[in-house]
């Protein structure tokens, strides 16, 4: 099944409908699938926001989408709601809206869904041939992607985490939110290649440290790093002497995110390459950062 089907499938009748009537190249560039309590739904085309019909999305409609993306156990995704967010089948990451519920430890869900957005996700084979010898030359070394958001990092990152492993390369991908493989019952929906070991679901900085004792990678992947416990995890990891392939927001021509900037002068990436978007189409760039 193709990204956008996956998304399509879990809108209920009305909504699916308006979803599947939309033509193919605005399938073939769907980024998102958008609902909002009391407004029609709408498709995210190439930054831009299009209606997908004129009915107007109901509380139901919202709760119709979360049972079909946790298997009707929402009730077991209380930690995902937690994060603002639903891992789906075929690697489909919606996020979600609502009223917050706080707790004595902060907030501990959501309740009166409002809005979602139904990520499209896709496996484009070959998208890093243009800056591949560039990434291995010498040997592939740590890397760091960087882009805005819905630029494609996490589409390249899956990419290389392929290639990589059809070269006998062991790689381990902590996928806290299911994108990356889009493993549903342990059966990923994207090819990670022969030598990928996936941990799906787990806070990226125990994965991260889980996955070095368990699985003795050569590399670890992860999409969206922060700061904090994932900083730690991945010095640490690094220490270890396993190579890092990570993703994180970023523009070109701005000062990085502080925890790549830390990551960067302690010199854990060697390697960073941009994703720009010009003329409807991504462009890599692929440079050495400067540390101290």
């Amino acid at each position: 099944m193709d990204g956008y089907r996956a998304a399509a499938a879990l809108l209920p009748g009305r909504l699916r409908a308006a979803a599947e009537a939309l033509g193919p190249e605005g399938r073939a560039c769907c980024e998102e699938l958008r609902l909002r309590l009391g407004r029609p739904a709408s498709a995210l085309l190439a930054g831009r926001e299009y209606p997908l019909g004129t009915a107007a999305v109901a509380q139901s409609d919202l709760r119709a989408v979360a049972e079909a993306a946790t298997g009707a156990s929402l009730h077991a995704a209380t930690e995902q709601l937690r994060l603002g967010f639903l891992m789906a089948p075929g690697g489909v990451r919606v996020g979600v809206c609502g009223t917050a519920v706080m707790g004595p430890g902060g907030l501990e869900g959501l309740r009166q869904l409002s809005s979602m957005a139904l990520r499209v996700p896709r496996q484009v084979t070959g998208c890093a041939d243009g800056i591949w010898q560039e990434l291995t030359a010498g040997g592939f070394r740590s890397t760091l992607i960087l882009s805005p958001p819905g630029a494609g990092k996490t589409t390249l990152l899956r990419e290389i985490v392929r290639r990589l492993s059809g070269e006998a390369v062991r790689v381990a991908v902590a996928d806290e939110r299911g994108e990356l493989a889009g493993a549903w019952d342990g059966a990923p929906a994207f090819e990670l290649g022969p030598c990928a070991d996936v941990l799906t679901g787990a806070p990226k900085a125990a994965a991260a440290l889980m996955l070095v004792r368990a699985m003795n990678p050569q590399v670890l992947a992860m999409d969206e790093i922060g700061g904090g416990a994932e900083t730690d995890a991945l010095l640490r990891t690094a220490g270890c002497g396993v190579k890092l392939l990570a993703a994180a927001h970023g523009e070109r021509g701005t000062p990085l995110p502080a925890a790549c900037r830390d990551l960067v002068r302690a010199g854990v990436f060697s390697r960073l390459v941009w994703i720009e978007r010009a003329g409807g189409r991504r462009r890599y760039a692929v440079e050495r950062p400067e540390c101290g």
